[in-house]
């Protein structure tokens, strides 16, 4: 006799490449190993390694990087930049385009150090250039870029700002100044005569057209920067009527940022033509189409109209924006300008990994049941205790509502002193076992019910990750950003748990319960029970951009989240930070270490002087010597205590 039900079989990495979307989202940058670890790809000429996250792991560990760690792989970073540059210098020659491209990265993006450095290195063989938005970015632009480097200066500018950017211009760089009012052109021309260096300047419009996903508000009319086409033509005359108009070089529009529609990007660049061509006719010398932002990641790895994906690739926008330029101009029998994008998150984000490890689970289990229902039981415990022994039969909506009204009611009964706390103890674990029930039940369905879509999540453990949100991923709960999220090893095995993940603050939005999921979102997780003596290790991924100085020093202005600086939410401080660069035989190297905050850096960040809480806990042990509660050898174990602390990691176990 052979069963009706197909035989099980075994759980393999290639079904948690495919649970998880790996290979969707991963862009070919992120794979399994067949020990179920995920490994980071690299091509080389002719050939390509994966190194297993775990292993970088342990080299920081073996370091003295505890986790949390940011791990920073500067391979894919070398890649993107190639990557972006080479697939725009083919549209190019493919289209037969006369212009070329000129790659601008946007400091704001990701400020740190690290990464700008590897951004000018990188992109030096392609003159990649920066976008400044501030004096502070402008400065670190200025140190960074190598001579001739292109950098264009947006955001509002003061005589400072404007004097840095004309004494760059006599060092050899070519800096423009992107006005985005008419108020701004007369203090660059003063400074420009004061100083004698001719500006190179260029105007950003506002293109009517509306992108979608989560930044609409960055094109349009009502855009907070760029010109009205009122103040364009105002500005141009003002500069023809000074005798600078040779100077006007460059015309900037921002389409957007995370355009998920190629549609979107086909207008906004056709309206930014249109701009370009009759400048030109009016005899503006411009040379220069600057596009700013708008390539997106796909987050999610299914190429669709989602605000965390695209229905594009690459290529597709480097075609569109090229053959664009090129039929728009060709029908004035215009020359075709430089083209420039100013792509942040599609340079950085893929280069990126949060790692931490999970401390504890809180398990939505039933505790062991009785056999028999106490013959004492409220009628409505006796209901309960009916539903569960029938929950493999009853009928699955209206069976759970009343298990669910049971539940409710027995509370209200609690508070008003009619079920004892027993009582209420063996319904709620009696309705526990009910809706796991019914979960199992549903998973054997093709569909389910509406009405009991909220259940998965409702029965979902809580994983308890040791990092902060605000601290490390400020994005997902300011605008609801979704990142892909999996464990880093195991994944040979069935991640039969269903979880969310919480941080170690103590807020209810330290939280992720939105995730990535074979190409679509969920609120649950597929996880892993935790082993003892075996740490369980999760990455976010796709988060360079953005989520490092968001929080706390976006455009390097300071302050930015009242006086707390947003990210020191508990006063948990910057993780450690690792960058590797992987061989072309399979090892990798440790390039740059930098520790994380320590307790005492992040208090001082919140106007305390770790000295002063030192020698004031001091004096507090002294009293209590004196007093007599403690000896003198308990007050130097309890002053070591406090000063190591001061010194520890913010994060756990540290």
């Amino acid at each position: 006799m052979t069963s009706d039900n197909p035989p099980q079989t075994a759980w393999t990495t290639e079904d948690s490449a495919a649970l998880y979307g790996v290979h969707q989202w991963g862009g070919g940058n992120f794979s399994m190993s067949p020990e179920g670890e995920v490994t980071v790809k690299v091509n080389f000429d002719g050939h390509s390694v994966e190194v297993p996250l775990p292993e970088m792991v342990k080299g920081a560990q073996q370091r003295g990087h505890a986790l949390p760690l940011l791990l920073r792989i500067e391979n894919l970073l070398d890649a993107r930049i190639t990557l972006l540059n080479e697939s725009f210098r083919t549209a190019i020659r493919e289209a037969g385009y006369r212009g070329r491209y000129q790659g601008i990265f946007p400091v704001k993006v990701n400020q740190q150090a690290q990464v700008i450095e590897e951004i000018t290195q990188f992109g030096a063989r392609y003159n990649h250039g920066l976008e400044a938005g501030s004096k502070a970015e402008l400065l670190l632009a200025l140190a960074k870029l190598p001579e001739d480097g292109l950098l264009i200066c947006n955001g509002y500018k003061d005589r400072e700002f404007i004097d840095l950017g004309l004494w760059a211009g006599k060092l050899g760089y070519r800096c423009f100044f992107v006005i985005e009012t008419p108020h701004e052109l007369p203090l660059i021309l003063e400074r420009s005569r004061s100083i004698g260096v001719q500006p190179l300047i260029g105007l950003r419009i506002k293109v009517s057209a509306k992108v979608g996903g989560l930044w609409t508000e960055t094109s349009g009319d009502r855009s907070s920067f760029g010109l009205s086409t009122a103040q364009l033509v105002e500005v141009v005359d003002a500069l023809r009527a000074e005798g600078m108009l040779d100077c006007l070089q460059l015309l900037h529009c921002h389409l957007g940022s995370q355009i998920p529609a190629i549609e979107d990007i086909h207008a906004g660049v056709k309206e930014a033509s249109r701009f370009y061509a009759d400048l030109r006719k009016e005899g503006v010398p411009l040379n220069y189409l600057d596009l700013g932002g708008g390539l997106a990641v796909d987050y999610i790895g299914n190429q669709s109209l989602h605000s965390h994906s695209r229905n594009y690739s690459l290529a597709d926008y480097c075609n569109c924006i090229v053959t664009t330029i090129q039929a728009t101009l060709a029908e004035e029998q215009l020359p075709e300008p430089d083209i420039i994008t100013e792509s942040g998150r599609a340079t950085v984000a893929h280069t990126s990994v949060l790692l931490f490890n999970i401390l504890d689970v809180m398990c939505f289990e039933p505790q062991q049941l009785p056999a028999d229902c106490p013959a004492d039981s409220h009628p409505l415990v006796l209901r309960q205790f009916q539903l569960y022994r029938s929950a493999t039969d009853f009928e699955l909506v209206s069976g759970y509502h009343e298990a669910l009204q049971n539940r409710d009611q027995l509370r209200q009964l609690f508070r008003d002193g009619v079920v004892s706390l027993r009582q209420r103890s063996l319904a709620e674990n009696l309705f526990l076992a009910i809706a796991r029930q019914v979960q199992q039940r549903l998973d054997q369905l093709s569909a389910c019910p509406s009405e009991l879509k909220e259940l998965r999540q409702n029965l979902a453990d809580i994983y308890y990750g040791n990092f902060s949100v605000f601290q490390s991923l400020p994005d997902t709960w300011a605008i609801g950003q979704v990142f892909p999220v999996m464990p880093i090893q195991r994944l040979q095995e069935n991640p039969q748990r269903e979880g969310i993940i919480a941080d170690l603050t103590c807020d209810c939005d330290g939280k992720l319960d939105r995730f990535i999921l074979a190409g679509g979102e969920r609120n649950s997780l597929p996880l892993h029970p935790l082993q003892a003596g075996e740490e369980y290790i999760l990455g976010v991924f796709l988060m360079g951009a953005y989520q490092e100085t968001l929080g706390d020093l976006h455009n390097l202005f300071g302050d930015a989240y009242q006086e707390t600086l947003g990210d020191l939410h508990n006063l948990f401080g910057d993780t450690h930070v690792v960058s590797v660069r992987i061989n072309e035989n399979g090892s990798f190297d440790v390039l740059k270490e930098l520790s994380g905050d320590s307790v005492g850096e992040v208090l001082s960040m919140v106007e305390y002087d770790p000295q002063a809480l030192a020698a004031g806990f001091r004096d507090k042990a002294e009293k209590a010597v004196r007093d007599g509660r403690i000896d003198l050898a308990e007050r130097q174990k309890i002053l070591a205590e406090f000063n190591a602390r001061l010194q520890s990691y913010t994060y756990f176990g540290g």
